[in-house]
């Protein structure tokens, strides 16, 4: 028997729809939201490939209970490097194209026209989807990994993302919309953003797949605002989200290597050791098993 449940062609179908006519930050909400829809069905840890999820009974047992395939959250999938690779590429493009530039220009223009006054919220916003993968855990909302696992991790993909953004600021030294300094490629704000929607994707998307949603959504507003305040292009804002997303998934691959290099302790999960307290006596117990 095969039971089946269409999830991605309905919902990523209604984002698309709602996503034509509205106003350009709208259309950054609903593209958000659809990205991240498209970027899980591509590099999703624990579901087939497709714009919908085929879950398939066990033919061999009377009951009707679904299974999919295990797969390890840390092994390298090249369809992971479609949705941040397609990104980095299009900014990169972006500096020799002709027709990106005046996109660029189009768009600055387009936001800068009746601004009475800026507003700075990106400066927060930037590190929202971060501070919330904490914070659930904090309510007793667990994700894949515990405090200890996810700093390691989330510091390993903040290495990354921020190496990476210095290096190709200092390469490109592209000029800032407002003038100010020649750093604008790629944007660390966006790459910080994204980072965090992408980390709080994937620890939690087995728990409702709207948290990662609206964690995309907040980093989507967070390059934004950066066009908005006249600090990047929209090429900057393009290749900073896929830096962001393409660092945490390089964190997730190389957790294990760091782990058994550096905290080998963490694998001794055989061994139990605790202080116990009795009415006889008081003392360490500690237990090992073979």
């Amino acid at each position: 028997m095969q039971v089946s449940a269409q999830t991605g062609g309905s919902v990523t179908g209604i984002l698309k729809e709602k996503a034509s006519g509205l106003p350009m930050y709208n259309r950054l909400r609903y593209t958000s939201a659809y990205l991240a829809l498209l970027h899980n069905s591509v590099c999703h840890d624990n579901t087939v490939i497709s714009d919908s999820i085929l879950f398939v009974a066990n033919k061999e047992s009377d009951n009707s209970s679904c299974t999919t395939k295990p797969s390890s959250p840390y092994k390298f999938k090249p369809l992971q490097l479609v949705v941040p690779g397609t990104l980095i590429g299009v900014g990169i493009i972006g500096l020799e194209s002709d027709w990106l530039k005046f996109q660029n220009r189009e768009i600055r223009d387009e936001l800068q026209e009746n601004i009475d006054h800026r507003l700075t919220i990106d400066d927060f916003t930037q590190y929202a989807p971060m501070a919330a993968t904490y914070g659930l855990n904090l309510c007793g909302i667990k994700g894949k990994h515990g405090y200890g696992n996810l700093t390691i991790i989330l510091g390993t993909a903040y290495a990354l993302m921020g190496t990476t953004v210095y290096a190709m600021k200092n390469i490109t030294k592209v000029e800032r919309p407002d003038g100010s300094a020649r750093n604008s490629f790629p944007s660390g704000h966006t790459a910080t953003a994204f980072m965090g929607a992408e980390l709080l994707r994937r620890e939690y998307w087995d728990v409702s797949p709207w948290i990662g949603i609206a964690g995309y959504a907040v980093a989507a507003g967070t390059g934004f605002f950066r066009m908005y305040n006249n600090r990047h292009w929209l090429t900057d804002v393009i290749a900073g989200a896929g830096i962001g997303i393409l660092s945490v998934q390089a964190a997730y691959w190389l957790y294990p290597i760091i782990t058994k290099t550096f905290f080998r302790k963490q694998y001794y999960s055989n061994m139990f050791l605790s202080p116990y307290v009795s009415s006889e006596s008081k003392g360490v117990a500690f237990q090992m098993t073979f």
